[in-house]
């Protein structure tokens, strides 16, 4: 017998396949509904600068902001902005979701990009160098080191950098050289002393070494030079006999993004490995010079390189603010946000702290919902893996991996678990953008060691994040499921907030069964009980939702969609929840990154409020709760509403069952969603508005304030 809410939350329900949301006629939506996702990209990566904006936070964490901004922008060019370029040169480009052409946007791209490029120079020259030099961590020019200083720095300069530099001249005897992506360089004018002919040289500032250089010291302050700065005021040793006239810096930015032919690739480990070689050679899409570039120098340039005056970016110095990760390093937690020590889940304590906790007896008992980074991913979801490969009744596991760490102890155990005779199925992802080359390493090891690796279906990106494990107990089969909305991934557990799920729920388990046993050899199966599961059913599945939130609300009934995501693109769920808010529903949506959702449509998104919450922690889990008439039916999981999430990935979202789990979620958002929250809030024409406290009333940190509470359930945990 089918369990009525599963058939009310489109679970299990055969009728689902002809399944056609209760809407209004599109004819009610406005034409111009949508913001454009690129730009609303950038939006969001201006958020983020917004952050290093901020005097009120600590100033180092303000210099990493500088580099996740460029980080962030570096990864958008090399994928999203190729991605128009090269459907624009092979006349394949379609218009964009908001209907323009997309040379039309890839203009706009190019001139809000340009004006945030300076703004993030402005930032660091203005403000976060300034900050970090009145805390006592200098950013220095060679000019203003002494002779002292020169000469200690020389020393260094000619034991640890000289011998790893390699200029390349250019001249009829020597081509032009080729250009890496991302590679910072230094582009020199030489002349010959005795025929007064002038060349070109290329100097690659070497990426093995530390951008930032400390000077000697002999106070309390410390003192850096830029590695660039260092090398051009000795370019007189790399050309001997040679007159140095003139150095800038310039750095290229290539497409690195690309599509395998999987069915016509036999061996898709080989297919990709060739085409990482060929992603080093991808064409130029943006150029990066110092804005004291002389014209000669950039004439060449643009000619060598083939590229347009629309891709030259003429910025501030230094380029690649990448670097300022790099002071990670320092030693000044002063300067750091306040430690967040991540405490144990409370099911996972053990009773007695001498002994281990037994993971699968906590699961046994009820379900547990873990929340990362507040909770610690070591003492569950590694813990859980760990005890899984030593324990002699577990009789197999079962996985995916999408993005993990180069030393993965989750990597170790499933290795641990083959060599004890186990059956272990690692499902790896070796299409994980800019992760490929890293994924095949560990696809061999685990290979090597016994694991049953194979790599999802042909077409579809294997997104979801999941783990069972097979355990016989008193002759009994059981299963012990994991279900999370972020990887596998012990190093950014520690930086990304996302949920797991941990149960011991007979058929949540059978569907993940069913679930493996397709990915590893059959076609995606359309109906499971207690997950929903892209490409054929999640979208459905959650449009028969916000259908029934509709209808309710229709009907007078207590009506609420609340939508947690990192990208809100797909139309389809845009224009459910446009509806839903006609009829009366409230929608919330707290989103990371893009949305493309509108909030200034008068009598069509009155009743939608969109939120979008940056700090410390990346915000990555994706939660999707409906009121259902006083029944709530809430998920969690790994999908973003975008069409690849959709319709080209193997996602899966599990529905919660737990009433405080449920609670939980509900008090989560709550909080996302008060006035008196630091967010961003979307206003008319797609800006994003920062709210701002005041020195008596300040904001509250969502993230300061779940950290809070979780410890405090640990606390109360220890009193009884």
């Amino acid at each position: 017998m089918i369990d009525p809410v599963l058939v009310d939350a489109g679970l299990g329900d055969a009728e689902d396949d002809d399944f056609d949301a209760h809407e209004a006629p599109d004819a009610v939506l406005p034409d111009h509904r949508y913001h454009d996702r690129e730009l609303s990209w950038l939006a969001f990566n201006q958020r983020v600068l917004e952050l290093a904006e901020d005097a009120t936070l600590p100033e180092l964490e303000r210099a990493n902001f500088l580099a996740i901004f460029a980080s962030n922008l570096d990864e958008f060019f090399m994928v999203r902005v190729a991605g128009l370029k090269r459907r624009i040169l092979t006349g394949l480009a379609v218009p964009t979701n908001v209907g323009r052409a997309a040379t039309d946007v890839l203009s706009d791209i190019s001139a809000e990009a340009h004006a945030l490029q300076l703004r993030h120079a402005a930032v660091w020259t203005n403000e976060v160098r300034p900050a970090l030099a009145d805390a006592g961590i200098e950013i220095i020019e060679w000019s203003e080191l002494t002779d002292a200083e020169r000469d200690s720095l020389g020393e260094y300069f000619g034991a640890q950098v000289f011998p790893v530099l390699m200029p390349l001249a250019v001249d009829p005897a020597h081509p032009f050289p080729y250009i890496s992506g991302l590679s910072l360089n230094l582009a020199i004018r030489i002349r010959n002393a005795r025929t007064g002919r002038q060349d070109f040289a290329r100097l690659k500032v070497p990426p093995m070494l530390p951008r930032f250089v400390e000077v000697p010291r002999a106070g309390e302050i410390l003192r850096y030079i830029r590695l660039e700065e260092l090398i051009a005021n000795h370019l007189d040793d790399l050309f001997p006999g040679m007159e140095v006239l003139d150095h800038h810096a310039f750095r290229l930015t290539r497409n690195e993004d690309f599509d395998i032919e999987e069915d016509e690739s036999e061996n898709l480990i080989q297919a990709l490995e060739a085409e990482l070689l060929r992603r080093r050679f991808g064409p130029p899409i943006r150029l990066e010079i110092t804005d004291d570039m002389d014209d000669v120098t950039l004439e060449l340039l643009i000619k060598e390189l083939d590229i347009t005056d629309q891709e030259v970016y003429r910025l501030p110095g230094p380029l690649d603010l990448r670097g300022l990760f790099g002071l990670a390093r320092v030693d000044r937690p002063d300067l750091r946000y306040p430690p967040h020590l991540p405490t144990t889940a409370v099911a996972f304590q053990p009773g007695d702290s001498n002994e281990r906790p037994d993971i699968f007896k906590a699961i046994g008992r009820a379900d547990v919902l873990v929340h990362h980074p507040y909770e610690s991913f070591a003492t569950s979801v590694q813990a859980f893996l760990d005890q899984a490969a030593r324990d002699p009744h577990v009789l197999a596991i079962k996985q995916t991996l999408y993005r993990t760490s180069g030393d993965s102890p989750i990597v170790q155990a499933l290795i641990d678990a083959a060599e004890a005779g186990k059956q272990v199925l690692a499902l790896v992802e070796v299409k994980a953008r800019f992760d490929e080359a890293n994924n095949i390493v560990w696809a061999r090891k685990l290979e090597k060691a016994g694991v049953h690796v194979v790599y999802g279906l042909v077409g579809l990106k294997t997104h979801c994040k999941l783990a069972l494990v097979i355990r016989e107990e008193d002759g009994v089969l059981r299963h012990y499921s994991h279900v999370g909305t972020g990887n596998y991934n012990p190093k950014t557990s520690r930086m990304y907030e996302d949920f797991g799920l941990f149960t011991a729920d007979p058929q949540i388990g059978k569907d993940l069964t069913r679930l493996f046993n397709e990915l590893s050899g059959y076609a995606i199966e359309k109906k499971f009980k207690r997950l929903l599961v892209a490409p054929l059913h999640l979208r459905k599945g959650l449009l028969r939702q916000i259908d029934n939130e509709t209808k309710n609300a229709e009907a007078g009934k207590p009506a609420r969609v609340r939508i947690k995501v990192n990208s809100m693109v797909d139309e389809q769920i845009i224009d459910a929840l446009y509806r839903a808010s006609m009829a009366g529903v409230k929608v919330e949506v707290w989103v990371r990154g893009i949305c493309s959702m509108r909030v200034d449509l008068p009598g069509v998104s009155d009743n939608i409020t969109v939120r979008s919450i940056l700090g410390r922690y990346l915000e990555h889990s994706r939660i999707f709760s409906f009121e259902n008439d006083g029944n709530p039916v809430v998920y969690i999981g790994s999908a973003d509403m975008m069409h690849r999430n959709l319709d080209r990935r193997v996602e899966a979202l599990v529905r919660l069952s737990a009433p405080e789990h449920i609670q939980e979620l509900h008090d989560l958002f709550d909080l996302a969603m008060d006035p008196g929250t630091s967010s961003w809030h979307l206003s008319e024409g797609g800006v994003w508005k920062r709210a701002v406290g005041t020195e008596d009333e300040p904001l509250v940190d969502l993230q300061d304030r779940t950290m809070s509470a979780v410890q405090g359930r640990r606390r109360k945990r220890s009193v009884r």
